[in-house]
């Protein structure tokens, strides 16, 4: 064979691979597609609470250590009330130099105060001591609460209801709209699915002493609510259609 010849059949023989894989994607069989819904709500069984500590003092070196005794205090009392150690944690914690914006003097060098915050996040699994560990909280030292979240601790479980309702929807909807058409459904050609694991879901961030007025309420109640924690799954189904 020509040289020529060579050169010639050597591009087709490299294209060949890829119009029989654009030929098998245009042959595709009748499908339909649908998204299935499922959605289980269950009631949480875990609050999320962060807290923090906020000082401001002249003296470096006090006010760390004045935040630190606090931060210190803080983890001690939430060990005493049962909470585990996995289940507190340090989140942010900051020391910084305050200038003040009306000091004219721009050039000054030692600043007005001190301010150091220690942030720490716990996880209560009894919800019914909310308001008995907030007010103690308060009792040894913290100053603000930055927020609280439910959430649910046996998630798994919850997201396999949740995913067997989508299934279940799904196949729903494709056999009712293949049955106005005089079709009916057949094998899965493709299947994804998305599920919201049900996490910490924010109830509300507020700071400073708020908390401690809804703690210490004298409405004779609970000053928590923690309403349903809804558990998502969304799965997009392809069907083959037979007539």
């Amino acid at each position: 064979m020509k040289k020529s010849n060579v050169l010639l059949l050597m591009p087709l023989a490299l294209l060949f691979p890829l119009f029989l894989k654009a030929q098998a994607q245009q042959v595709l069989p009748p499908m339909i597609s649908v998204n299935g819904i499922g959605e289980v709500k269950v009631q949480p069984d875990e609050v999320v609470v962060t807290l923090g500590v906020e000082l401001r003092d002249k003296n470096l070196d006090q006010v760390r250590q004045q935040t630190d005794k606090r931060a210190a205090a803080i983890i001690a009392y939430l060990k005493k009330q049962g909470v585990e150690s996995k289940h507190i944690q340090t989140s942010y914690m900051q020391v910084q130099p305050v200038h003040s914006s009306a000091s004219s003097d721009y050039g000054r060098t030692t600043p007005d105060f001190y301010m150091a915050h220690k942030t720490m996040t716990f996880v209560l699994t009894k919800l019914d001591k909310f308001d008995e560990v907030i007010s103690g909280l308060y009792g040894v030292g913290i100053n603000r609460v930055d927020g609280i979240s439910f959430r649910v601790s046996d998630v798994e479980k919850h997201k396999v209801a949740a995913r067997k309702k989508a299934v279940s929807d799904a196949k729903s909807k494709a056999a009712a709209l293949t049955a106005e058409l005089g079709a009916k459904v057949g094998k899965v050609y493709s299947i994804s699915e998305n599920t919201d694991g049900g996490g910490p879901r924010p109830l509300y961030a507020q700071q400073n002493m708020m908390m401690r007025d809804a703690a210490m309420s004298e409405a004779g109640g609970p000053s928590i609510a923690g309403g349903e924690v809804v558990i998502t799954s969304t799965v997009n189904v392809s069907f083959v259609i037979e007539q």
